[in-house]
């Protein structure tokens, strides 16, 4: 079993930044897919990043040039920088791990994250 615990979320107004942490305990975390996804109210989950063991990343459009996902395989972390913040990037944010051998997918807890006009 996978386990992933969020922070860095909160509080901030339009055009500010915030960077979000996931650290992964349980698995061998280089070798999974790592993303973040979102929901806000009213609203499904969406993937918003993601990045795979190569390196590769992908990205939402609406996130695209403003948010970067990083990840730190020595601290088992994954990050989401996200700059230029929008209200319409109100949501809770979610990490996820997903193992493409073992077909298995992991959720952390969520972290809020508000932007203010």
């Amino acid at each position: 079993q996978v386990q992933l615990v969020e922070s860095g979320g909160g509080l901030v107004q339009a055009g500010g930044s915030l960077r979000l942490s996931c650290a992964a305990s349980g698995g061998t975390f280089s070798i999974y897919v790592m993303a973040w996804y979102r929901q806000a109210p009213g609203k499904e989950r969406e993937l918003v990043a993601d990045m795979t063991p190569g390196g590769g990343t992908n990205y939402a459009d609406s996130v695209k040039g403003r948010f970067t996902i990083s990840r730190d395989n020595a601290k088992n972390t994954v990050y989401l920088q996200m700059d230029s913040l929008k209200p319409e990037d109100t949501a809770v944010y979610y990490c996820n791990a997903r193992s493409i051998i073992l077909r298995r997918a992991y959720w952390g807890q969520g972290t809020r994250v508000t932007v203010s006009s």
